[in-house]
């Protein structure tokens, strides 16, 4: 998936591995060893010493940077993206089983296909690191800030997938754990190396590695494929485009500088809109046709088509306001979030209808 996920609140900053701690103040958790006042009731002769090794002074000070450090490698697998991502792939087993699907499978491939795309995140961080540094949205990520340096990151990211994919092919099976490793391949090589900085339709393409949980979640029941994951991946392939471009819209000034060429840099707001409208209509024809080819009912057909007339006129009101800005606020953060909400529900709806006794 894409960068959005990086607003979320940040964890405690910690030195990255193997540099000094920065210069502290007194209430720094490392203040003693940078030389800093001591309490009043201590020793004469000891003031600025640092605290013996089993002081709790000490273990605190050590247990706040082991948190920091944690956290910092944490945030580097985006956490909020492998939220979205694992929202397309319970209902997708869900479907597939016509239940609940065995517990133990359902929390091996959530696990596997969290790891997959957090090792995907990282290594996207990493290659990204240059550009991270100039956007305004992405310049406190651990990688630019130092908590964690790149050769830390690197690893970091290539032990997390190794990890993810054996882990998958072992507990899951091969085909998800093939799956997963093509989307890691289509994010980190295909996105974030060779299309984000050349083309505007970057995240249309790159974006493909965002639809994989589907198919990962299917074929983990299943072991196989069929044309019912095809069209959950159509749906969220088709979503990726409206739900990423309000986000480039708000940031355009960042990817700018970066030397980024999202579709909002590069092209009005009319032409922006204009094929989010399309992209849209794409995708509720999608949804829909899982109606004939699952078996669907009315539920979930009544459900995709007013939740699809629902985004498709909050994309149609963002292309009005584009068409003539003296009038209208050009709000596109709001199709941003009414694209999250979307896919939730529709997921959701997914779900309901499979347990459904009709």
């Amino acid at each position: 998936m894409t960068d959005e996920g990086d607003r979320r609140v940040r964890p405690v900053s910690s030195p990255a591995l193997g540099e000094a701690p920065a210069s502290t103040t007194a209430s720094s958790p490392s203040s003693a060893w940078a030389g800093a006042p001591t309490d009043p009731g201590r020793a004469p002769g000891r003031a600025g010493a640092p605290d013996a090794p089993g002081a709790p002074g000490a273990a605190a000070g050590r247990w706040r940077r082991l948190r920091g450090t944690i956290g910092a490698y944490v945030a580097l697998t985006k956490p909020r993206v492998i939220e979205l991502l694992l929202i397309t792939t319970v209902p997708t087993m869900v479907l597939a089983t016509g239940g609940v699907p065995p517990w133990r499978l359902l929390v091996a491939t959530l696990v596997g296909g969290a790891g997959a795309a957090g090792s995907s995140n990282v290594l996207n961080c990493y290659l990204d690191r240059d550009i991270d540094a100039v956007m305004h949205r992405t310049r406190r990520r651990p990688t630019v800030t130092g908590e964690v340096s790149p050769r830390a990151a690197l690893l970091f990211g290539l032990a997390l997938g190794a990890a993810a994919l054996t882990f998958l092919w072992l507990v899951v099976n091969p085909v998800s754990a093939g799956l997963a490793a093509a989307a890691m391949v289509i994010y980190v090589v295909g996105y974030t190396m060779l299309l984000k900085r050349r083309t505007s339709q970057n995240i249309v393409w790159g974006g493909a590695a965002g639809c994989m949980p589907v198919l990962i979640g299917w074929s983990a029941v299943t072991g196989a494929l069929s044309w019912t994951p095809v069209l959950l991946f159509g749906v969220v392939f088709f979503w990726t485009p409206p739900h990423y471009w309000p986000l480039s819209m708000k940031f355009r000034k960042d990817y700018a500088a970066a030397g980024v060429p999202m579709l909002p840099v590069v092209a009005r707001d009319t032409t922006v809109a204009g094929q989010m409208v399309a992209y849209t209509l794409a995708m509720i024809v999608c949804s829909l046709l899982l109606v004939p080819v699952a078996g669907m009912t009315w539920v979930y057909a009544v459900s995709a088509a007013v939740l699809g007339g629902w985004f498709l006129a909050s994309c149609v009101s963002l292309l009005r306001a584009a068409r003539d800005p003296e009038h209208h606020r050009l709000r596109a953060m709001r199709v941003f979030h009414h694209s999250i909400t979307y896919l939730s529900l529709l997921s959701l709806a997914v779900c309901v209808d499979v347990f459904l006794p009709l």
